[in-house]
């Protein structure tokens, strides 16, 4: 298991996913099916808006471009799959698994994943807004060039998790878990709650200048002069 250094001291760095997708099958562009089953499918510019995929598998799947606007996939499981530019609000990833899997460029708002299971994941570009993290299980996760607006990570377990060059704005870290999770690359650190819950993490010295205040508000200490 590669780590590195830090202060004498090491950080486990996350597995990344190494996706090889087959030649794929284009969807035929019917409504998603609950419990339904789609291995080696490309799901291209597709209106998925509404669609009910509650416990659906997708297996070495690509969606380019599609639209997720309240599409239900509670409990669904996603491996080794690629999703690239998708587009929502409301999408509805709650207790879901994500395993091997690469999310690139989303668009997203109110995504919710409470009581996800997300593993060996990279997240790369895009902005999503209010993720809904709250009881997730994230191992080897790697957010990357991205902006997360309001994430909520309240008593979710984090292990093996990097932020590289991604924005992290009023985060929720109440009740959450942290283990070997990298934040010296995040180019904004803002911690809304949950401060004291960064036990298990790394930062850098700016990171904790500029936390400074917060950390002290949360051990009531007052700072003058």
């Amino acid at each position: 298991m590669a780590s590195r250094a830090v202060g004498g001291t090491g950080v486990k760095s996350a597995r990344r996913p190494e996706v090889r997708l087959p030649a794929l099958e284009a969807f035929d562009g019917g409504a998603l099916e609950p419990d339904g089953d789609y291995d080696g499918l490309g799901f291209r510019e597709l209106d998925l808006a509404g669609q009910d995929g509650g416990g659906a598998r997708f297996m070495d799947c690509a969606l380019t471009g599609c639209a997720l606007d309240e599409t239900r996939l509670r409990h669904a499981r996603v491996l080794d799959s690629v999703l690239t530019g998708v587009r929502g609000v409301g999408t509805d990833l709650s207790e879901a698994t994500l395993r091997d899997v690469e999310l690139v460029d989303a668009r997203l708002g109110g995504v919710q994943m409470h009581g996800a299971v997300l593993e060996r994941v990279v997240i790369r570009g895009g902005k999503i807004d209010y993720l809904n993290l709250r009881t997730a299980r994230l191992r080897d996760v790697v957010f990357e060039g991205c902006v997360l607006v309001e994430p909520d990570f309240g008593g979710a377990h984090l292990a093996r998790v990097e932020f590289i060059d991604c924005a992290l704005k009023r985060a929720d870290l109440t009740a959450a878990t942290l283990t070997d999770v990298d934040l010296r690359g995040a180019v904004e650190l803002d911690i809304a709650r949950g401060v004291e819950r960064l036990a298990g993490s790394v930062i850098s010295t700016a990171q904790l200048m500029d936390l400074a205040p917060v950390l002290a508000a949360q051990m009531g200490i007052r700072v003058e002069g």
